[in-house]
């Protein structure tokens, strides 16, 4: 059950963009991955990485009959890039 697991970190997010983008993790696996935590919205704290889960879910969208992705490389690229701009602008907060 995912409300069991830890939340996932904003290196995990990263690694998911990078996976899609360098061809060692498919889009079908990060929209899964990405789905499973939408379906348990209260185990992720870090606005920024639901913000990117939202983006991760739906990476493998198809824009037509023609197979083309509704989202390409460059806006993955585009995706990360502002992910890793929120990562900087908010920090994580420590629970203790």
């Amino acid at each position: 059950m995912m409300s069991e697991q830890t939340a996932p970190t904003r290196a995990e997010v990263d690694a998911w963009f990078t996976g899609v983008l360098d061809g060692s993790r498919s889009r079908d696996g990060a929209d899964r991955w990405a789905a499973s935590w939408v379906r348990s919205p209260a185990a992720i704290d870090d606005e920024v990485v639901w913000w990117a889960i939202g983006l991760l879910c739906g990476i493998d969208l198809e824009s037509g009959p023609d197979g083309a992705l509704l989202h390409d490389d460059d806006q993955v690229r585009q995706w990360q890039s502002e992910f890793n701009r929120r990562c900087v602008a908010t920090p994580t907060v420590k629970k203790n």
